[in-house]
């Protein structure tokens, strides 16, 4: 039967390759194609912003949310939106220049020749290609990251001190940043070196082995993240025994939530942000909660973010976002083999004839993923339609742990959400006015105007179910 299915598929996928079969022999100013493709992209979200832009000189919050902002607290959260809105629209534009600019001057042929130069040091030749593509792809990353540190800078150390949200220290920074290349480096050298070696092994039957290989590296990273790599960025503690810690424990037994463990993480080392979530897997999970959000939120209330969070696992969301996300990858996987060896693909990008009619792959799917641009974009808004649905789902459990608890004290665990956001979204200076299509494209989360409007919604739904029960009883 497996034999079968693959059989199928990759007839599938040879009927597709033979449509494509164009990208290997016409020539095609793809340059010219992605420039346009990423211009586009950058200038529809900078209109985004500018759509947002005036509704952060409103001086008073929406009706609904009145009663819980100070006049003072909003025009903070105004000021912080307005400040955040400039500089997404700067550093976008800005971005984007340097991306045309690296585009334009070929900087991919460049770093595939220091690649070259970097393992002939080491005593390798051009016949090393995936020795030569990690080289490459590092090289590749730095260069055109540095461009970036002075906007990661300036955010850091100017935009969130000024609305009193950085606790990083200038040594902090630098050594996160070193972390993370290192990180990248010790985690991104034997991806590449796996990722390179099915498709020298499999040929253009690679894309099931390739899927494999991603969703593996997907679960091992779900493990590995918050267990190994996170630990080197923040502490996580047990959660200490009281009341929070008890509420918690007690809901995930009702449950039936493999809780193994609970965590406090000190949020408060880099930002006075806050916020929750659990990981792992299927039989084993861990919730951690930022100590922001203990600080700045009731113990009932916490409790009400962690029932919102196990709504998400109630309702498998995680694992339907995995298999969308498998979809998603192997739509790019089935698509690329026909940009593997078109060597007018790597001439539109300045590489020289020796290496273009041998496309490295690396190099190939690299360009091809940039041409994904467009795409990309719509498949982004797609994602957020998705995400946000699973949101509205997820405070429905929560409303709904009354009924299907029958615990008398989850009452009232619709408000106590409803004050929980409330509370993160003042203690955050998040924003309440947002425009829809800003939000369509951006936001994987309803408005807080959208949730609470939606809570009240489920609140007297349950209210009516219950009423309708108890009236069947008698």
């Amino acid at each position: 039967m497996l034999e079968n299915a693959l059989g199928l598929l990759n007839a599938g996928l040879d009927a597709i390759q033979a449509r494509l079969a164009w990208v290997a022999t016409d020539p095609f100013d793809w340059k010219f194609y992605l420039q346009v493709c990423s211009w586009s992209v950058c200038l529809f979200e900078s209109y985004l912003l500018l759509r947002q832009f005036p509704l952060y000189s409103k001086t008073e919050p929406p009706p609904v949310l009145a009663e819980h902002f100070k006049p003072e607290t909003f025009q903070k959260s105004q000021a912080y939106g307005k400040d955040k809105a400039k500089f997404s629209l700067v550093s976008g534009l800005y971005k984007q220049v340097v991306d045309s600019a690296f585009l334009h001057y070929g900087l991919m042929a460049w770093s595939w020749k220091v690649g070259g130069k970097i393992i002939s040091l080491l005593g390798y030749g051009p016949e090393y290609e995936i020795l030569q593509s990690i080289a490459f792809a590092f090289t590749l990353f730095f260069v055109s990251s540095l461009p970036s540190l002075p906007l990661s800078v300036y955010q850091t150390f100017v935009l969130e001190e000024k609305h009193g949200f950085n606790k990083t220290t200038p040594a902090l920074f630098v050594t996160d940043l070193v972390k993370s290349w290192a990180i990248g480096f010790v985690i991104g050298a034997p991806f590449l070196a796996g990722f390179l070696s099915i498709f020298k092994w499999a040929g253009d039957r690679s894309v099931p082995w390739l899927m494999a290989f991603l969703l593996i590296f997907q679960l091992s990273m779900v493990v590995l993240y918050p267990t190994v790599i996170q630990p080197l960025f923040n502490k996580l503690s047990p959660l200490p025994e009281g009341d929070l810690r008890g509420r918690i424990e007690s809901l995930a037994t009702k449950l039936d939530f493999p809780l193994k463990h609970l965590y406090e993480i000190d949020g408060s080392k880099r930002s006075s942000h806050s916020n929750a979530y659990f990981f792992g897997l299927p039989w084993s999970k861990h919730i951690v909660i930022f100590d922001t959000l203990i600080k700045q939120s009731k113990p009932e209330e916490v409790e009400a973010v962690l029932a919102h969070e196990l709504g998400h696992w109630y309702y498998k969301h995680p694992t339907k976002l995995l298999v969308l996300s498998q979809i998603h990858i192997f739509t790019i996987l089935a698509l690329f083999p026909a940009f593997l060896r078109a060597p007018p693909l790597l001439r539109a990008f300045d590489f020289p004839p020796s290496v273009a009619a041998k496309p490295p792959t690396i190099v190939a799917f690299l360009l091809y993923q940039m041409l994904l641009t467009p795409l990309e974009a719509v498949v982004g808004i797609a994602m957020n339609a998705v995400s946000r649905r699973f949101e509205y789902q997820a405070d429905r459990f929560a409303c709904e742990l009354q009924t299907m608890l029958k615990d008398e004290k989850m009452a009232d665990i619709g408000d106590r959400l409803g004050r929980a956001l409330v509370t993160l979204h003042v203690e955050n200076l998040s924003t309440v006015w947002v425009d829809w299509l800003y939000s369509a494209y951006h936001h994987s989360h309803p408005t807080l105007t959208e949730r609470l409007r939606a809570l009240d919604g489920y609140k007297g739904a349950v209210a009516a179910a219950q009423s309708s029960a108890a009236k069947k009883e008698l």
